[in-house]
């Protein structure tokens, strides 16, 4: 193997045992990653620029910018609570609600948006119940993940997948996996019931002071809410048509975020350009490069011809080993760096001779979206949650999650095994 691809392989390693250990910021180390393969000359800038993947970051910023204005209004809030007394109060209906609510909002913004929006109003609701909290976070972190799973911009993988996959559109995505994700959610539900009924019980009179609250006073700002509901029910229209009128996804994202802020005036434009998570931008910037250095020494071509080798090019079993690799990998690492490494190769793949990609793709995004719940560090969501939920004095451990999160993961990629191979393999 030549020197250059030694050393691609060297940086990427160390920089990924880097990421999985936190002890550093991932955002710096990916960066110092990136900028290592540029310094060490494995990729040149321009090659370098040339893989930073414009549309994924167009995308996360615009729906960041569009979240963050909408949340001003305080609508979140007020569906959550609208939600807690239509379930009279009752904790276990609520945290089936709440579930729900987490799932359908993660598909419809994206999962880590959902969850730094759904996590206050949980405490606040647990807070007047007088009931432990972290039932209801970690079945909104799995909820979350399964949600995400449904659409394009739900999770941060599947953006990924779909931006380099011309093919996959938005409408691509809902066809494929919405009926998935609302198979394994429906799946899910009873089994929630059944594992923390007993210890989220509460009194008559906490359910009436929750029944005695008025959602209308959440509602801070309608003239703010009407305009922020305009332009997402527009961009939302802008994603189901972006194909028709060749536009890409970032470009419709971008476009509704400065509609948005054109609208309400340049006092909130500064606000929510602030609320964008740059972290998460940049992080995205170094990962493209870092791997960039990998795709340029053929290294990524190498593990693909290994693949199929193993594989025999057979699309049954090519199909269910990305399936079941990306679940467990995505469970113990970060899905995103995991998924940047994964979509060059399944190109190679395709350069390879394997005719019937879209099985692959539709593989990656249920491994890695739902791989997320194998364990608290299988995605940003689930360390977001932990983290706010730490600083409120209700630490969410480890072992804890993964007892509850690693079966259901399994669960959910059986069920996925078995779509993936009905609808496509068949």
């Amino acid at each position: 193997m030549e020197q250059q691809a030694i050393w691609a392989i060297g940086i990427f390693l160390v920089i990924y045992a880097l990421i999985i250990s936190e002890k550093i910021h991932r955002t710096i180390v990916a960066m110092i990653g990136g900028l290592l393969m540029i310094i060490l000359g494995i990729v040149d800038q321009e090659t370098a620029l040339h893989h930073i993947d414009f549309n994924t970051l167009g995308l996360l910023i615009g729906m960041m910018i569009i979240v963050s204005t909408t949340a001003e209004t305080g609508v979140f809030k007020y569906i959550a609570v609208f939600a807690a007394k239509k379930a009279k109060g009752e904790p276990v209906r609520i945290l089936i609600s709440l579930a729900l609510i987490t799932a359908v909002g993660s598909a419809l913004l994206d999962n880590v948006t959902t969850v730094l929006l759904m996590v206050p109003v949980t405490f606040s609701i647990t807070r007047q119940l007088r009931v432990n909290p972290v039932p209801f976070l970690i079945t909104q972190i799995i909820a979350s993940n399964v949600g995400g799973t449904a659409t394009l911009i739900g999770d941060p993988p599947n953006i990924m997948i779909g931006s380099a996959v011309k093919e996959l559109t938005f409408m691509a995505f809902i066809n494929n996996l919405a009926p998935i994700a609302a198979l394994v959610m429906a799946a899910y539900v009873p089994i929630f019931i059944f594992l923390f009924r007993k210890g989220i019980r509460t009194m008559a009179e906490l359910k009436q002071s929750i029944m005695e609250m008025d959602e209308r006073e959440l509602i801070t700002d309608p003239n703010l809410l009407r305009k922020c509901l305009t332009v997402l029910g527009l961009t939302m229209l802008g994603f189901f048509t972006h194909q028709l009128f060749h536009l890409e996804s970032a470009t419709v994202a971008l476009a509704g975020a400065f509609l948005l802020l054109l609208l309400t005036g340049e006092h909130m434009m500064e606000e929510a350009l602030t609320k964008v998570e740059w972290m998460t931008i940049f992080f995205f910037v170094g990962l493209f490069v870092l791997v960039s250095g990998l795709i340029e020494t053929g290294v990524i071509a190498k593990l693909a011809a290994q693949a199929i080798e193993l594989t025999g090019g057979n699309l049954v079993a090519t199909s269910l080993l990305i399936l079941w690799l990306s679940a467990i990998a995505s469970a113990f690492l970060d899905n995103i760096p995991f998924v940047a490494t994964m979509i060059p190769m399944i190109h190679e793949m395709g350069n390879m001779g394997v005719s019937n990609l879209e099985p692959l793709w539709w593989s990656l995004a249920l491994g890695a979206c739902l791989g997320g719940n194998g364990s608290l560090i299988g995605a940003s969501a689930n360390l977001i949650v932990a983290g706010m939920s730490g600083k409120e004095g209700h630490p969410i451990r480890f072992m804890q999650f993964l007892k509850y999160g690693f079966p259901l993961m399994l669960l959910s990629i059986i069920l996925s095994s078995i779509y993936v191979y009905i609808r496509y393999l068949l």
